[in-house]
């Protein structure tokens, strides 16, 4: 009954506001009347409804609520009842003196003079652009009001299942939706702009959609699914709230992709990180809490940071809309460009430690190999956040275009990125775990990203998006991957001594043998299903993530490397015309390539070459499902390598071309209010 009770509750007041909202009287009074409704409700159940008592005194029964129902709640309902009539008269009376008098309904007593004239006797439909444009909300709402659900069905671990299935399908099918709308746009209708508040921009808030930002819905919601359905196996059980602060993640990082101002940007990095805060403590222990700690100081670090940043670039500039930024950067005395570059600066570090940049990276191994599998996997698309905002505000505020702040922060980019990459490609050589492995593989994308971004070139940038996706896909199924294989291994006394020598496997193991302990013939045995695939799969994730032939790792670093090379096309620049830092990267990128390969194969083969005698795992469909389906996911990436090529290319060129984006944006008006032959048409 208290669920049944708080929906209606719920419902009636989002109505009611929504109706007060709107422009006409009638709307107006209908709002007041569902709110007093609500609030009627609100009150009669917060006198802790009864059954089998009495709401009228008796003779000879005593006065105590032990035997009556509580009076107050009934008696402040009577009351609120009353004056609602009262006040609803009294309007209705003064609403008609209004219309009589000015001649119109609306709630201002004259019309709207930018409302579009229409014809009456007809009504107009609604476009497949607006369609779209209004469905930009719906990535931020679908998990907002999911969690909300959850919250209210309190401990029905079935319904909190149920809603946060398909509140994530529904985001990854509305995020699809967008995509093809962006896709077969014209350049300059590629950017969808939505005004949640109705407010002239750059004033209220703003959503924008444009070619990476629906890029990136889609990937946070293929890897969010894939997490879901391989934690309903087990890990969704190892805590209350992992349904809700899973969908409270969703919406930070959703939000994240479309916000279109700094202001909100703050907000929904704040969603996200205290969602994550409580995901990666999911399923407790003291090496999570530990973790955990590190993971909240050095981000609340980076918020503090984040909020010096944006109040220093709204001092200089005095907006935070990044459209509007965009275009008084670009005629911002010289005076006032030092204090800008510093608000840059300190705003770009916050972003970077979150996107794990050498030094300030040393939280992420922790934290990432102590949260749970499913956890680990969403958190792959944590650090690309930051890199996204990098590439977002870098290419908007420091375009060429922007005078003597022209690619601002590119060389200090382009060495973070270098030292980062370096660093955890090292790193990789002196681990054997594969959940730490995964988590450094982590880190050299994120320093790979940082260093191809920072040229500034659209065909290195398209590689860079190309390589994103593969990366993130391939890491996440990696993180999935790690617990199987750690669950199905059994930890030998040869193994330990092995471990203890530092070897990848024992020496005794070397010598070839034909049979086995119980003297049966080892050669022809057909290998265990279990075994087979968490083998297949791991080759797949190697591959992937160490950038090899023939699979998407190798198409992403193939279009960087060639980029590199002829900055301007095969038809362009000559070899000898290559930067000298392009060629610095370049060779980062094979070494890199090679030290994952090797350390990957290193922890492959003491997982599955060296135990001979190890019972096959027992794996379920749940947990091996999402995993294919990652992997699935970079066959098809490389099988359309053209098409999704073509797709990155077309965003990184319109990434440096920002005009496209700030016209969208500040060219966007309000929705015109209703007029009277609305309403007669309606009526």
């Amino acid at each position: 009954m208290e669920i049944t009770l708080s929906i209606a509750i719920g419902v009636l007041t989002a109505s009611g506001v929504w109706l007060l909202l709107r422009p006409r009287t009638f709307q107006v009074v209908m709002g007041m009347a569902l709110l007093s409704y609500a609030v009627n409700l609100f009150i009669f159940g917060m006198g802790r409804l009864s059954i089998d008592k009495e709401p009228i005194i008796r003779p000879g029964v005593p006065l105590d609520l032990l035997h009556y129902d509580d009076p107050l709640p009934q008696a402040l309902v009577l009351t609120a009842i009353v004056i609602g009539f009262a006040m609803t008269a009294l309007l209705l009376v003064v609403l008609l003196a209004s219309r009589g008098l000015n001649g119109t309904d609306h709630v201002d007593g004259e019309e709207s003079p930018t409302a579009a004239p229409r014809r009456a006797g007809r009504r107009t439909s609604r476009t497949g652009a607006d369609l779209m444009t209004s469905l930009m909300v719906a990535p931020i709402l679908l998990p907002m009001l999911a969690a909300v659900l959850m919250l209210a069905a309190q401990h029905r671990r079935r319904w909190h299942l149920a809603i946060n299935l398909v509140a994530t399908t529904a985001s990854l099918g509305v995020a699809l939706m967008l995509l093809h709308w962006v896709k077969h746009n014209g350049a300059p209708g590629a950017v969808g702009v939505y005004l949640p508040g109705n407010w002239n921009v750059p004033f209220g808030i703003v959503l924008a959609a444009d070619r990476l930002s629906v890029l990136m819905l889609v990937l946070t919601a293929v890897v969010a699914l894939a997490s879901l359905v391989f934690a309903i196996a087990r890990w969704d059980r190892a805590g209350v709230y992992f349904h809700p602060l899973f969908q409270l993640q969703l919406m930070g990082l959703n939000g994240v992709f479309l916000t279109a101002d700094l202001f909100n940007l703050f907000v929904f990095f704040e969603v996200m990180l205290s969602a994550s805060y409580g995901l990666l403590l999911h399923g407790s222990g003291r090496w999570r809490v530990r973790a955990g700690l590190h993971y909240l100081v050095i981000n609340l670090a980076a918020s503090s940071l984040f909020l010096v940043g944006v109040s220093m670039l709204y001092g200089v500039t005095g907006t935070l809309n990044m459209a509007d930024m965009a275009q008084r950067i670009a005629v911002l005395p010289a005076e006032d460009r030092g204090l800008l570059h510093a608000g840059a600066a300190i705003l770009a570090i916050a972003f970077l430690t979150k996107a794990a940049m050498w030094p300030l990276n040393f939280w992420l191994v922790p934290a990432y190999t102590a949260a749970s599998a499913p956890v680990g996997a969403l958190f792959a698309i944590l650090t690309k956040v930051g890199l996204y905002t990098v590439l977002r505000l870098w290419s908007l505020m420091f375009p060429a275009g922007a005078g003597d702040s022209a690619y601002f922060g590119g060389r200090w980019l382009l060495l973070a990125g270098i030292a980062t990459l370096a660093v955890a490609a090292l790193s990789m050589l002196a681990s054997q775990k594969i959940d730490r492995l995964a988590a450094l593989a982590v880190v050299v994308s994120s320093g790979t990203l940082m260093a191809a971004i920072s040229f500034g070139q659209p065909g290195l940038t398209a590689g860079a998006l190309f390589y994103l996706l593969s990366s993130t896909l391939a890491l996440a199924a990696l993180f999935l991957l790690a617990e199987l294989i750690e669950r199905s291994r059994q930890i030998q006394a040869g193994a330990e001594k092995a471990e203890a020598r530092g070897l990848a496997f024992p020496v005794e193991d070397l010598e070839p043998s034909e049979f086995d302990d119980a003297g049966e013939a080892i050669t022809g045995r057909a290998i265990p299903a279990a075994m087979a695939f968490l083998g297949v799969s791991f080759i797949a994730c190697t591959l992937l993530v160490a950038g090899m032939p023939p699979l998407s790792g190798f198409v992403g670093k193939f279009s960087m490397l060639v980029a590199l090379i002829h900055p301007q096309g095969l038809g362009g620049l000559g070899v000898a015309d290559t930067p000298r830092q392009a060629w610095l990267l370049l060779g980062l990128l094979i070494v890199s390539g090679l030290l994952s390969l090797w350390s990957l194969t290193g922890a492959g083969v003491r997982y599955f070459w060296t135990p001979l005698h190890r019972p096959a795992p027992h794996l379920k469909i749940i947990e091996c499902a999402p995993i294919a389906g990652l992997l699935l996911a970079c066959v098809l990436l490389t099988v359309h390598a053209e098409a999704v090529l073509r797709y990155t290319r077309a965003t990184a060129e319109a990434l440096q071309t920002p005009s496209l984006y700030i016209e969208a944006v500040m060219t966007t008006q309000p929705k015109p209010q209703p007029t009277d032959a609305d309403v007669g048409v309606l009526q």
